[in-house]
Order: C-alpha cells, then structure tokens, then sequence
C-alpha cells in the first residue's frame, strides 16, 4: 500500500473507531474484506456481510487470523439478488445492535455477459450494485439515526460519469451492454447518496471512487489495479471521526471530485428515489 494512503489513516494503536459499530456488505473478498479488516483494526465492532452463511465464516476466520478482535466480529448472509434476503439482513442487523455507526455499501457484481433479470425482476447489477444499498440505508435508517452522527459510505466508480439513467428501460432489456448496465447502476448509487441522509436524520452519506483495484471487477476496466488494501484504505478514511464530511457529495483521492452532471440535478434524484422505491416496493 502507498506510504500516501497509510498516512491518511491514523495509527491502529489510536483505536479511534472502538465505541462504534460498522455494517460493511460485500466483506468476503477484495475492497469490503480489507475495509473489514482496516475498521477492525481501528477499533471497531464489524458486521461481516457475505452472500452466503459459509462466506461469512470464512471471511471473520481470516479477519482473525490477521489480526483482528474475533469477539468484535459478527457474520451476517444475505444474496442481494433477493430483496427479500436484503430485507431480512436489515431486520437481523437492528435486532442485533441497537445503533450502527458505519453503513459502507460495498457490495457490487460485474453486469453479466447477456441482460439477466433477478427473480425480483430488476437487471442483476442494478440490484445488488444500487437497489440493496437503496434498501438497507432505508430499512436501516432507524438503527442509523440512534448513532447520532452515523455514517453512509457508498463504494462508487469513475465509471458513473460515462453513465446515462436508461429511465424507460432500466433494466436496459431493448438494448443491452455490460458496461453501460455496470455504469448505471453506480450512477444511480451516486445520485441517491444524499438521500440517504435526509436533513434532520443526523446522519452523513456519502460516495466514494476507491481507485482501480485489482478486484473481481478489474475486467470491466480492462487494466491493472491496485492492491485491494489501497482502495479498502480511501473508504475507511471517509469513516473516520476526523475527517470532515459534506453530506451527498462524491470524493475521490480524500478530495470532492466532480460527478456526472445528473447527480446534482434535484429533479433527477427525485426521480430516481421513486423509481427505487417502485422496484423495491415487494421487499
């Protein structure tokens, strides 16, 4: 990892994350393992989230054999191409914590080949990649809220600025591509972020370019990555009681970036947030 991405982050020693509670998806593999891993050693008590139970277990096991306080680690199973799976996460996780600190949305899944529908209808990526995160910050922002000063931190891609919001067709069935579906669905995650904290909830979202890391990802874009620990250490930055936060905005490198332009626009984000809240209306 780069001496500039270590020394964003304060000494492990420091414990600066010890009184809070971090939800982190996607946390068996790559960027969510090593923010697991990263949290933990600041300090702080980590739901482990994975698709499956076996997953789960796996990834707390190496979480402790690297290090980490197996008694702060707690393994939850959900497959976010069911909502109904993203619902029951979002009830297990209040049942267990009577206030979560830490949201980091990082689950995320390339576009398939050919479109594919999930069972819930809704385009693979834009499901796990958008509509779980959408999901949880909503069915969690009770739990959210009780933390007062919580944070949402959404796992994002350059890629959303290449995007266009395919608002008659958003499962892009008429006239499908793999890159342009993967695009959307972290546009739509940027566009939401905001909404995600709604004024007066005490709560902070925002969404993050992590860099090109050598993940399951990397095929999208073709190149060689980082590390899965550097990307892992711009995300956890962004949770730490330190850093200052403005609330809906996108960052990349520590710094507010530019976005797509659809981000900002008022009307566009209302409209995603019904739109969200249609396809998500069965969970």
């Amino acid at each position: 990892m780069p001496d500039a991405v270590l020394s964003s982050l304060p000494s492990p020693a420091d414990r600066v994350l010890s009184n809070r509670t971090a939800l982190v998806t996607g946390a068996s593999s790559g960027i969510g393992w090593e923010s697991a891993r990263l949290l933990a050693e600041h300090g702080a008590t980590v739901l482990v989230h994975a698709r499956t139970a076996a997953e789960g277990e796996d990834a707390v096991a190496r979480l402790a054999a690297a290090g980490a306080d197996r008694s702060r680690l707690l393994p939850f199973a959900a497959d976010f191409r069911h909502l109904a799976e993203v619902s029951a996460l979002a009830r297990a996780v209040a049942a267990t914590v009577p206030a979560l600190d830490l949201l980091v949305n990082n689950a995320a899944v390339m576009a398939p080949e050919r479109c594919t529908l999930t069972d819930d209808g809704n385009e693979v990526s834009l499901q796990v990649n958008f509509l779980a995160a959408h999901l949880l910050a909503r069915q969690l922002r009770t739990t959210l809220a009780a933390a007062r000063g919580a944070r949402v931190v959404n796992v994002s891609s350059s890629l959303h600025r290449t995007a266009a919001m395919n608002w008659t067709d958003p499962h892009r069935v008429k006239k499908y591509s793999r890159v342009a579906a993967y695009a959307q669905s972290q546009l739509a995650l940027t566009m939401a972020t905001g909404e995600m904290a709604p004024e007066g909830s005490g709560i902070t979202a925002v969404s993050l370019n992590p860099g090109l890391c050598d993940t399951a990802l990397l095929p999208l874009y073709g190149r060689v990555g980082a590390p899965p620990a550097e990307g892992a250490a711009a995300v956890v930055r962004l949770c730490l009681p330190g850093t200052e936060l403005v609330n809906g905005e996108y960052y990349d490198g520590g710094d507010i970036a530019p976005t797509a332009q659809v981000v900002h626009e008022e009307r566009s984000r209302r409209r995603l947030a019904k739109l969200a809240d249609q396809l998500v209306a069965q969970a």
